[in-house]
């Protein structure tokens, strides 16, 4: 993923944006593209984030977020853009956000390889 910029005399220079290796399913990104249609907006991105907190030490954050902060990384979903912020990215390698619509369960989830255990909840881990 590249991102043009403006140098001091003007002109273009691309500089590169890491990558996370955060994945979205295709019912995820589907799901995405979907609000994001229904908002109207086409400039929001998903971001992704860790922060402390919950029963068992961390929660996942999602929220769409039309900023790019330093240090993001950038993954592109046939059109869905995921960011994570650094210090996110090693809590989320190789993570999958996945989208559930049953009757017990509607909503995003997030199948975490570094999660050592989480709470009963389901909405944190450590």
């Amino acid at each position: 993923m590249t991102e043009t910029t403006s140098t001091a005399n003007g002109n273009a220079a691309e500089t590169e944006l890491p990558v996370h290796e955060v994945k979205l399913t295709d019912v995820a990104a589907g799901k995405v593209r979907s609000l994001l249609e229904q908002e109207g907006r086409t400039d929001l991105r998903l971001r992704v984030a860790v922060q402390p907190g919950g029963c068992s030490g961390l929660i996942y954050q999602l929220y769409f977020d039309e900023r790019m902060l330093d240090g993001d990384a950038v993954r592109d979903f046939e059109g869905v853009e995921v960011i994570v912020d650094k210090m996110s990215v090693p809590y989320l390698s190789g993570a999958t956000i996945d989208f559930e619509d049953t009757i017990s369960k509607q909503g995003f989830t997030i199948d975490n390889p570094n999660a050592g255990g989480s709470c009963a909840c389901g909405d944190s881990f450590h």
